[in-house]
């Protein structure tokens, strides 16, 4: 089938590729709320440039954030507030997969920060020119903000904000402990070849792309060009060679998905068995318990199998561990079907998922799951109070 054409969210908008809060104020660097100011108002003019509709919606979802912990919690020694966390979304994602996470972080009495990537939240041509140095660079700016606040600094991260999350912990000394999602610490090595279509797209704009979907999602982008892939490569190059350097010696908590098609999930594993924190934990989703070895990682894992037959639910995948059930985007019983593995091979499929969720299986988009019916990739975790409640056991164990 042909290529679908590209249109205008495919090109740059000029106004998303760098970080946006290096700004000096009277010495100072620009507050986290003047930051948040910023973005909102850089959204807004990027997707009244697209014509969007809904674009209050949009932009409350896209937008960086902050929450503080209700009354009743104690204060910092040093600080306004004793614990605070720094929230990082994922590869074409935004600040919108972070926000049960944050209410579950303010619950528990934690400042709460998330940060919006440079790239994301606009449209997938921001993707086209951007580096992982500058997402790099809105992570570090995160982290000093939040320490000027509170007494412990952790970091959470999905997927690339993962790898971010320990990027920053192995050179900042003030990060006490990381709560890391799917995290993204390895690809494969096609990736590093992405950059190369450089040298001929100029006459191919097409082959810019991995990628050219409807992008249906008002809070993830569905179409991913190579240069996000070649990005990511990059950073966990540039990871593993600091993880060669340096001991990762604080409290992580990983959850992942031994069904995960995005990531290497083994590569996971073997980051927690190097991990020499006593109070780590890794909450891992399998169809398949029986293959992780007798004794990995004692007292460290908890296996939770992935598999509901009531829900359909095949296993869960890459995008569900971070949204509950109950979220009314991608929920459940959400406005949003992923469909788009279908697309545009085989359009007739691709209507029926968008058109009868309700009959569809879910799970992670592998070739053994396509087989039992039409397929949606699963977007939620139906296991995320019992998440909370691990996490919840994980910050009690924090020394």
């Amino acid at each position: 089938m042909a290529t679908p054409p590209l249109e205008a969210r495919h090109q740059p908008s000029g106004l998303n590729s760098l970080f946006n809060g290096n700004s000096l104020v009277n010495g100072s660097r620009l507050a986290f709320a003047d930051y948040v100011a910023r973005n909102r108002d850089m959204l807004s003019r990027a997707h009244a440039k697209l014509g969007a509709a809904n674009l209050e919606k949009i932009v409350d979802g896209n937008a960086p954030f902050e929450l503080k912990p209700p009354p009743g919690f104690s204060s910092g020694q040093q600080k306004t507030y004793r614990r605070g966390v720094l929230l990082t979304h994922g590869l074409s994602d935004s600040p919108y997969s972070m926000r049960h996470l944050a209410a579950f972080f303010q619950e528990n009495g934690f400042r709460v920060m998330a940060v919006l990537l440079p790239g994301h939240g606009t449209q997938p041509g921001d993707l086209l020119e951007v580096t992982w140095q500058e997402w790099a660079k809105t992570v570090a700016y995160g982290a000093y903000q939040l320490a000027g606040e509170v007494d412990e600094v952790y970091l959470a991260g999905y997927s690339t904000g993962a790898t971010l999350s320990v990027y920053q912990s192995l050179r900042d000394n003030r990060v006490r402990g990381l709560f890391l999602f799917s995290p993204a610490l390895k690809i494969t090595r096609w990736a590093a070849l992405a950059g190369l279509h450089k040298l001929y797209s100029w006459l191919i704009p097409s082959a810019r792309w991995v990628d050219i979907k409807p992008d249906l999602d008002i809070y993830k982008y569905e179409s991913f060009p190579k240069n996000a892939a070649a990005q990511l490569y990059a950073l966990t190059k540039a990871l593993n060679v600091q993880l060669q350097q340096h001991e990762l010696d604080i409290p992580v908590f990983i959850a992942a998905s031994a069904d995960d098609m995005t990531v290497k999930t083994s590569v996971t594993l073997e980051f927690m068995a190097r991990a020499r924190h006593p109070s780590s934990k890794l909450v891992l989703y399998t169809t398949e318990p029986e293959k992780i070895p007798p004794g990995f990682i004692e007292g460290r894992l908890e296996l939770v199998n992935s598999i509901v037959p009531g829900q359909k639910i095949l296993s869960s995948a890459h995008t569900a561990i971070v949204i509950p059930p109950e979220d009314k985007h991608y929920g459940a019983a959400g406005e949003y079907s992923n469909c788009v593995h279908y697309y545009p091979d085989d359009m007739e499929k691709y209507a029926a998922c968008l058109k009868y969720p309700e009959q569809d299986f879910q799970g992670e988009v592998t070739a053994e799951n396509l087989k039992a019916g039409i397929m949606r990739r699963l977007m939620y975790n139906p296991n995320f109070a019992a998440l909370e409640v691990s996490m919840r056991r994980f910050i009690d164990d924090l020394p």
